[in-house]
């Protein structure tokens, strides 16, 4: 809100469960159903328990690029089996959902709290890093101006099959680094089998 995005929020209980929120946010937030959230944005940001992924509306996102956020946590999402055994990464999966969609990965790898708070301004000297992968170059380029708005340094990983890098588990997850370790990082990745 700060940034001057108009916000248009929703989640799986009903807009009437969102006033606190957008209260809370201010007069250029409001609340919607999916549906029309997801038709309302020029772009979108999908955070949700990775097992509700197919939950998210199709047809609205048509055209646009969506923002995944999401980490598998086997113990609230069940086995993904394609998941447990490498062959996919939750934002492909996001991606084969939403066909013509351009998803890009972003904003998983940060703590909620510290996408606020963590930021500095461009040129600050160890700058916090931040992930993003896209099959298509105007979805990552979204997510790195956005990052440089909150503050935060991009490391472009490439295409989404390669976005496991950052999924959790990984020597890059919910870590503070800058740009150099997070390519430290990701390039000591390994990929679970």
């Amino acid at each position: 809100m700060e940034l001057g995005y108009e916000v248009v929020i929703s989640n799986s209980r009903g807009p009437e469960t969102l006033a606190d929120l957008v209260a809370e946010l201010g007069p250029g937030a409001r609340a919607a159903t999916a549906a029309e959230a997801a038709a309302a944005g020029d772009f979108a940001v999908v955070t949700v328990p990775l097992k509700n992924y197919k939950d998210v509306p199709v047809e609205p996102l048509a055209g646009k690029i969506v923002i995944d956020t999401n980490n598998y946590y086997w113990e609230r999402d069940g086995r993904i089996p394609e998941l447990d055994k490498g062959e996919a990464t939750t934002s492909g999966l996001l991606q084969e959902h939403l066909p013509e969609s351009k998803v890009a990965k972003g904003f998983n790898h940060i703590m909620a709290s510290e996408i606020t708070t963590d930021g500095t301004p461009t040129g600050t000297e160890n700058r916090r890093a931040l992930a993003t992968a896209s099959d298509y170059p105007e979805a990552a380029e979204l997510v790195t101006r956005l990052y440089d708005e909150f503050g935060f340094d991009t490391v472009n990983i490439g295409l989404l099959e390669d976005s496991w890098r950052v999924e959790r588990d990984r020597p890059a997850y919910v870590v503070r680094q800058n740009a150099q370790e997070l390519k430290d990082n990701l390039a000591k990745a390994t990929r679970t089998v």
